[in-house]
């Protein structure tokens, strides 16, 4: 891969948008190789941390390809269709944003089910300066992070998201040094693979699903409950209390 850089481990898989001179814009090429890691988690579901290299996570869509594209382009969803699929992975995900987020680069962190910063990070969409809007999940995802108030500030009169913000609005878990991004990103995943992949994956689909669903949560807890490893786990936890 030429975009990104990607480290695929047992229990996670870790990808960092590596167009460093381009501040990480999302590219055609960058676009392609992250439809290339999903089909991976979809084959061998796992968590996936999101990073950028050279202390940008990405700075916006590549404006040169996006100047070059009419309304065929855009009803192909090129940008939006990637990142339904990376919202809708299996497994959780993690973004670690350090430094900007703009655009399309927000758009990313916000399809992705957890986010971390840093004091240097910013959330921005500014894509009606450029004439288009932010229609790659942000009019409705940033909506349902942050609420419909604050969304309109970002999307409508261009306020910018400081870590503070972020932080404040609920939009990132945790604040952390630059140098402790990563290693922060990484206790977080550690807490997960503790964790029962099975009620994660279960938790994270029905917690996606829409409106109110008594339904789907007695079918996956059903799922659950016959599980080995939640026999297992309970019994584990009950020793420890006898203990």
């Amino acid at each position: 891969m030429n975009a990104l850089a990607v480290d695929e481990r047992d229990d996670r898989v870790v990808v960092t948008l590596n167009r460093p001179a381009a501040r990480n814009a999302i590219n055609a090429a960058m676009i392609e190789e992250l439809h290339a890691v999903c089909a991976l988690l979809e084959r061998r579901p796992r968590l996936l941390l999101l990073t950028g290299a050279g202390g940008v996570f990405a700075a916006g869509a590549d404006i040169a390809e996006l100047r070059a594209r009419g309304r065929d382009e855009a009803l192909q969803g090129i940008n939006s269709r990637l990142f339904d699929r990376i919202a809708r992975l299996p497994m959780p995900t993690v973004a670690a944003v350090d430094g900007y987020a703009i655009g399309g680069g927000t758009e990313l962190a916000y399809a992705c089910d957890l986010r971390l910063a840093t004091p240097a990070t910013v959330f921005a969409n500014p894509e009606p300066g450029l004439g288009i809007l932010a229609g790659a999940g942000a009019c409705w995802r940033l909506a349902e992070l942050v609420g419909t108030s604050v969304a309109k500030q970002v999307l409508l009169a261009g306020r910018r998201l400081d870590a503070e913000a972020c932080l404040a609005f609920g939009l990132v878990t945790e604040v952390v040094p630059t140098g402790e991004l990563l290693h922060a990103a990484h206790r977080l995943l550690d807490r997960m693979t503790g964790w029962s992949p099975a009620a994660l994956r279960l938790t994270k689909l029905v917690l996606d699903a829409p409106g109110a669903h008594p339904l789907a949560d007695d079918l996956a807890q059903a799922v659950l409950f016959e599980t080995e490893d939640k026999h297992h786990r309970m019994t584990e936890f009950l020793e420890r209390r006898r203990t």
